[in-house]
């Protein structure tokens, strides 16, 4: 029985059909755009100025500072108009620098009284630390509470709260690891603007500052046993280290 010609318009038809979907490319879905560098830095600059007012004097005055030095030494050398080409980036490099210090303090500055404000400190170690995000204990009552961290200097419990009241709390923690962690240092940082703590901002740098006791493998070991021995807390409300954290782009 031969097909008619409709019936054979369409199968080719479908076929086609076919070949084209499996042969077509998916459109490409819409990605979010990301915001460019220049507007990320005029956010960080809004920021940091409504926190900071003097930085944009500052960064001024650091840009002109390091303009007219490379002009006077152009100048020296019979050669101002290559001192200014080098001076103007080397200035705006200064002024960027200026910007990210100040931002990184108002952005502390933000946090500073809010729970969880120390893990958040502890967020912005450079590589080779091993850190909680959430505080291994907690008091439900006050809301203090001790983070912790893991790198080549052994163990480091930051706390926060009233010296008087969380000292008990970091006191425990560390009696706790030293059973477990014999021979692993523990250092105790308290975090705030009494005597004797340490305010956020400069966490990271006294962290920075402690001699290495331990390897690499060291490291992920204790790490690993810490893990396994200790069970996390029932964080209470009102702690959120993830609100927590230091948003240099408001």
């Amino acid at each position: 029985m031969a097909k008619s010609p409709d019936s054979s318009n369409s199968s080719s038809a479908g076929s086609s059909a076919v070949k084209r979907s499996m042969f077509t490319r998916k459109p490409k879905e819409a990605k979010a755009k990301k915001p460019s560098r220049l507007k990320q830095i005029g956010e960080v600059f809004t920021m940091t100025r409504r926190h900071d007012p003097m930085v944009p004097w500052l960064m001024l005055l650091v840009f002109l500072g390091v303009v007219a030095v490379s002009f006077l030494v152009g100048f020296l050398l019979d050669n101002w108009i290559t001192g200014l080409i080098i001076g103007i980036p080397l200035g705006l490099l200064a002024a960027t620098f200026i910007l990210s210090r100040r931002a990184e303090r108002a952005a502390f500055a933000q946090i500073e009284d809010q729970p969880g404000a120390s893990g958040a400190a502890l967020g912005t170690l450079r590589r080779g630390w091993i850190t909680e995000e959430q505080p291994v204990a907690v008091n439900p009552r006050t809301q203090d509470a001790v983070f912790r961290a893991v790198g080549r200097p052994g163990v480091v419990l930051v706390s926060e709260g009233p010296t008087h009241r969380v000292k008990p709390l970091l006191d425990a923690e560390r009696k706790r690891l030293a059973r477990i962690l014999p021979n692993v240092p523990v250092h105790t940082i308290q975090t705030g603007r009494g005597e004797g703590q340490v305010p956020l901002s400069q966490v990271a740098k006294q962290m920075g500052k402690m001699k290495n006791e331990l390897t690499k493998l060291e490291v992920s070991t204790v790490s690993k046993r810490i893990a396994s021995m200790g069970t996390r807390l029932p964080i209470p409300k009102g702690i959120d280290p993830y609100k927590a954290r230091p948003n240099r782009g408001r």
